[in-house]
């Protein structure tokens, strides 16, 4: 009975803070997140493509880990070195690539306006 008592009042007190530890994001103001809104408006969405090669062979590099900074965006080459982010509002990004044996790479300011796809080739070092 002592431990029924004892999982009543843990329920009890986790109804009662549960509301304090949640947290809300306003989809309308994109300032309470750093993650982009994805845009629900094809023609309001933007994308980013790209082809990513070795800088000393040129050849295309499969598997390079290609991150949008500061938001979960993220994608992987295939096996031509091309990759996709698609669905992301408008505006300026940063890229980082990385890739094993590589050196981490940041291409700063790639700009994705509304409706567009931005295409980019990236050249990785592995000195």
């Amino acid at each position: 009975m002592k431990n029924l008592r004892n999982i009543a009042a843990l329920v009890l007190v986790l109804l009662a803070i549960g509301p304090v530890m949640a947290v809300t994001y306003n989809a309308n103001n994109p300032a309470t997140s750093n993650t982009p809104i994805p845009a629900n408006n094809p023609a309001q969405s933007a994308a980013i493509t790209g082809k990513v090669i070795d800088n000393n062979s040129g050849e295309t590099l499969a598997g390079v880990l290609v991150t949008v900074e500061g938001t979960t965006l993220k994608a992987y080459t295939d096996l031509d070195g091309q990759f996709s982010i698609e669905g992301m509002t408008p505006g300026k990004y940063n890229l980082i690539l990385s890739l094993i044996s590589y050196k981490k790479s940041l291409v700063e300011d790639l700009e994705v306006k509304p409706g567009k796809e931005e295409s980019v080739e990236i050249k990785l070092n592995n000195d």
